[in-house]
């Protein structure tokens, strides 16, 4: 196995794009390491792009906020400003593994894993938020929600990496929230989760949403009409009664031993409605 830690993007995009065999990007470590030690992966080449500083950084522009492919989830965590802005978000994040393993992982990495189950991507999805991608072909930006395309399969191609997680600003009052249901208290997977982001306009009344549902399809699943539900109103009881069973009707779970289909379609509604409630008080709704 070949092992480089270049210290520019365009060098870990050479490196990866001249790779004979399988190369992968290697960010904290906590998915890539555990898969290689259980004989999951055997890589011929792994980039290491912890050397890289702009990957290291967490930058608030008057655009919103550029968080880098190696920021940890506790690096995250300990942004105030980041965590003012978008506290869904951060918190998504401080639900990956034990904090040991928040020191390592990356939201960039966990979405590149294209976990179903993913913490940080429903979140990331509801965010609106937009993956910069560098490879052979130069610079694009994807939405968050196009890049995992199956379970443990993402979209980029050889050579390409992503570089970046894009937030957009945040318009006037706004808030978003993240909930998931676990079998323990902590340190487990996903059985169902959602991420609700949302804007309220005048008096309340919600103008702009976004509602992403976790472990319920074979990819994290941006839900239009769940979002639909809520706007225009004051997310009274029956716009949370529309929001639930958009939630529900979205949901393609499978059974497994954490969850049954039946499960995971109610509780999905559930999670997306109290979500919803967070993040409205946080918009500064009543």
């Amino acid at each position: 196995m070949q092992y480089e830690a270049p210290e520019t993007t365009k060098a870990a995009v050479g490196l990866l794009a001249k790779a004979k065999g399988s190369a992968y990007v290697l960010a904290g470590g906590s998915d890539l390491l555990v898969r290689m030690k259980g004989g999951f992966v055997e890589p011929d080449l792994v980039v290491d792009i912890k050397r890289i500083k702009p990957m290291r950084e967490i930058k608030k522009t008057a655009s919103g906020f550029t968080i880098g492919a190696a920021v940890s989830c506790a690096e995250m965590n300990e942004n105030k400003a980041l965590i003012k802005a978008w506290p869904g978000v951060v918190e998504a994040a401080g639900l990956i593994g034990s904090k040991q393993v928040q020191s390592r992982c990356t939201v960039t990495g966990n979405l590149c894993n294209s976990s179903p189950a993913a913490d940080s991507v429903p979140a990331l999805v509801a965010a609106g938020a937009k993956a910069v991608i560098q490879g052979p072909r130069g610079k694009r930006k994807v939405a968050v929600e196009d890049i995992p395309v199956g379970p443990g399969r993402n979209s980029l191609k050889k050579g390409e990496l992503i570089e970046a997680i894009e937030l957009p600003a945040r318009k006037g009052k706004s808030g978003d929230a993240y909930l998931r249901f676990i079998p323990r208290t902590e340190m487990d997977i996903a059985v169902v989760s959602a991420g609700v982001s949302l804007t309220l306009g005048d008096k309340g009344v919600i103008k702009d949403a976004r509602v992403a549902l976790g472990a319920v399809a074979p990819t994290v699943r941006l839900v239009k009409e769940a979002a639909k539900a809520i706007i225009g109103t004051k997310l009274d009881e029956a716009a949370l009664e529309k929001l639930g069973k958009a939630a529900s009707a979205a949901c393609s779970p499978i059974d497994d031993k954490r969850g049954t289909i039946e499960f995971r379609t109610k509780v999905a509604a559930v999670l997306a409605k109290r979500a919803a409630q967070i993040a409205y008080k946080r918009a500064g709704g009543k």
